[in-house]
């Protein structure tokens, strides 16, 4: 027998494809029935009244769903579309798994979103909505699970002691042991049932946001949601799915763009974190596309006019998104050695005309924001009387060693925001699984970015590494003196979401060190197709587990 029949012989690959798509597909469904079984026993969703063969067919539905997925992007031979495909896939679940106004600022991007989806491109506080808007609003609060927190003393049914109880981060909770279970399904109940109640929400009018370029996307998709005959929940979803598109289509050029490292930008796009907020209706979603652009852009050996042209067109948007901050990135181009610079202006010239760029639109967006503002009157400082920036900043020039113990304190109560990739919502939705794993994943993308092929260079490498510490300490330190009251102990506001791009740069990092202390003989290509798996799954999981803690389990039950 030949070596290769014998190959073929002892290989446990089933090589037939109706074979594989009948086993791949056949698993599935019976990973689809545990998960049901599951569900069904540990959640005591059969004691909920919902009918044991309509969560076995969504669980086995879905399972089956992503085995199809999976086996048709293996025919995709594209690392950049096979990875785009993942992004989209994984998002729309997101999409769906997430109620309604849960990202944070939601409500606010949301209505700001669906007034410009009518055409209205000025800001009038006094305009309100259609009633059903009125009814969204009014059924999902923001931080929907911190609403409906509650704490007290209950007592124990066996030893009938009295015990205190606190239901934070439970998005579902049961009184008494057979009592109903109150979930986010009584927010939809509440909105789909409103035209039969007499009592009317609230009217709700325009927020204070004065930004219309990054709402475009989701605009453009409530537009269609309202063309088609869909209401406000409609036009949310319909929003949230074009914002996803937006997203996707940077996260394709990004990984069209790159040279090296492409698991490493993979991971960072595919994290639960980042398709929460892709699949959201935040400018986050645009906001974090631009980053991963740039990045990628600086992975290329070579810098030409078409390279710089893009870089610049990312970077000025995302100073028109989130102004002042996003100015670091204007330096970032000169990691970009003088004889690698093949661009027809200087990297001098092209940081201040990048910059003037920048600074043109975040100028150009606050006039006009001012300048279309109707009946807002004086709008408050947002964090009260007692934030004061020039005050905040002179207090932190005068005690640097104040301000470093407050970074470090911050830090420490936050895990170093590292250890919160898991924490959802308005950081009211912790997914315990999500935090524990995802500094792993990206450690893992660290370890597929070590073949010498995605060698970045110790200077490129050094360079995008202090870069990476500054933002993080410019941002934090933006947020002590933007919202923060005068020399508090700790940073107000910030969220993880903000060191996404951090995390980028800290897996890029972490690859060159492991690469010369592990010397692999990993190939790029068979790195990137790992990447694809290990990435697509969580990302799955991901949005599973987001579903599964808003509207299955865990249910905390109050005894009183």
């Amino acid at each position: 027998m030949s070596k290769v029949s014998k190959k073929k012989l002892l290989s446990p690959t089933v090589q037939h494809p109706a074979a594989r798509w009948a086993f791949v597909l056949v698993l599935c469904a019976a990973l689809g029935i545990v998960a049901s079984y599951y569900w069904r026993v540990f959640y005591g969703l059969d004691a909920r009244g919902l009918a044991p063969l309509a969560v076995t067919g969504f669980c086995v539905g879905l399972s089956i769903l992503a085995g199809t997925a999976a086996l048709l992007l293996r025919r995709v031979k594209d690392f950049a579309k096979r990875g785009t495909a993942c992004i989209l896939l994984c998002g729309t679940l997101f999409v769906f798994a997430n109620p309604p106004m849960q990202t944070p600022d939601e409500t606010d991007h949301y209505l700001r979103t669906y007034a410009i989806s009518m055409g209205h491109f000025d800001f009038d506080a006094e305009r309100g909505y259609p009633e059903d808007v009125n009814e969204l609003v009014a059924a999902f609060p923001g931080a929907w699970v911190n609403t409906h927190t509650s704490a007290g003393v209950g007592t124990d049914p066996d030893t009938h002691a009295e015990q205190a109880y606190n239901t934070t981060g439970y998005a579902l909770k049961q009184y008494g042991k057979d009592g109903r279970v109150e979930s986010i399904w009584d927010s939809f109940t509440q909105y789909l049932n409103w035209e039969s109640r007499d009592s009317a929400a609230d009217s709700v009018t325009e927020p204070i946001s004065f930004l219309i370029l990054p709402f475009l996307p989701g605009a453009l998709g409530m537009a269609l949601a309202r063309l088609l005959g869909f209401g406000a929940l409609g036009c949310l979803y319909g929003g949230r799915l074009v914002n996803l598109l937006a997203y996707a289509a940077l996260c394709y050029a990004a990984l069209r763009t790159a040279h090296k490292c492409k698991p490493a930008f993979l991971c960072i796009m595919l994290l639960p974190m980042s398709l929460y907020m892709g699949a959201s209706l935040s400018y986050d979603a645009t906001l974090l596309g631009c980053y991963y652009v740039m990045l990628a852009l600086l992975t290329r050996a070579e810098w030409d006019d078409r390279t710089a042209l893009w870089y610049a067109l990312a970077c000025v948007f995302a100073n028109g998104t989130k102004p002042y901050i996003n100015l670091l990135w204007v330096v970032l181009p000169f990691v970009v050695r003088r004889s690698e610079w093949k661009v027809r202006f200087s990297r001098a010239v092209y940081a201040v005309l990048t910059a003037a760029g920048a600074l043109a639109l975040t100028f150009g967006v606050e006039q006009y924001g001012t300048l279309l503002r109707h009946n807002y009157g004086a709008i408050a400082r947002q964090g009260g009387t007692t934030v004061n920036g020039g005050a905040q900043l002179l207090f932190v020039l005068k005690n640097p060693l104040r301000y470093i113990a407050v970074l470090l304190g911050t830090l420490y109560e936050n895990d170093g925001f590292i250890g919160q990739l898991g924490l959802f919502g308005w950081k009211d939705m912790p997914v315990a699984f999500i935090s524990l794993t995802a500094p792993l994943v990206l450690l893992a993308a660290a370890l597929l970015c070590t073949p010498s092929a995605d060698a970045l260079g110790r200077r490129r490498t050094g360079l995008l590494s202090v870069f990476g510490l500054v933002y993080a300490v410019g941002a934090m330190t933006a947020m002590y003196i933007t919202y923060t009251p005068v020399g508090m102990v700790r940073i107000v506001g910030l969220q993880t979401r903000y060191f996404l791009p951090v995390w980028l740069l800290a897996v890029l990092a972490a690859a060159a060190l492991a690469r010369r202390a592990l010397a692999p003989r990993l190939t790029a290509e068979k790195a990137a197709a790992i990447s694809v798996r290990l990435c697509g799954w969580y990302a799955f999981a991901g949005a599973a587990l987001l579903f599964q803690h808003y509207f299955v389990g865990p249910v905390y039950t109050i005894y009183k």
